[in-house]
């Protein structure tokens, strides 16, 4: 007997069916956002999401990527959102501005309106890093979206 066999676990549930998502990807590098995208919408097809319950819409840069989350949240159509793009280190401080204040207003909007947020903005020193993370990223948003928005109707 497990000393945790007493206790309720509520385990994680992959199953897309009947789950309304938005996808929002930065249009900056876009190459390696149309890889994240693709392996995203892939993973969250292949878990029973249907097509015609997911949303995508793109915005300029990383930066712009909370700003249309909020406005998706507030909405109330949908149970999980995701946020996709890549800051790619350059030669100036920009890059640190750019990653940290897209994650933080990634996690403030996620939290002021508690419909989960799964981060696939990818901060990296190169395009190299960023295209051998893309799929890889992007699967793990997909999954990441799917599991919160089951677990999140299971404790209401």
């Amino acid at each position: 007997m497990s000393k945790y066999d007493n206790i309720e676990e509520l385990k994680p549930d992959l199953d897309g069916a009947g789950l309304k998502i938005a996808i929002v990807m930065s249009r900056f590098n876009a190459d390696i956002g149309e890889g994240l995208l693709s392996a995203c919408t892939a993973a969250l097809i292949g878990h029973g999401a249907r097509e015609s319950d997911l949303l995508i819409l793109t915005v300029p840069g990383a930066l712009e990527v909370p700003l249309a989350l909020q406005e998706l949240a507030h909405s109330g159509k949908y149970d999980a959102l995701i946020a996709l793009g890549a800051v790619v280190r350059g030669e100036t401080y920009h890059f640190e501005l750019v990653a940290n204040e897209s994650a933080g207003g990634i996690t403030a909007v996620q939290l002021e309106t508690g419909v989960p947020i799964a981060n696939g903005i990818l901060t990296t020193d190169d395009d190299d890093q960023a295209l051998a993370r893309m799929a890889q990223k992007g699967r793990d948003c997909a999954l990441a979206a799917i599991e919160m928005a089951n677990l999140l109707k299971r404790i209401e």
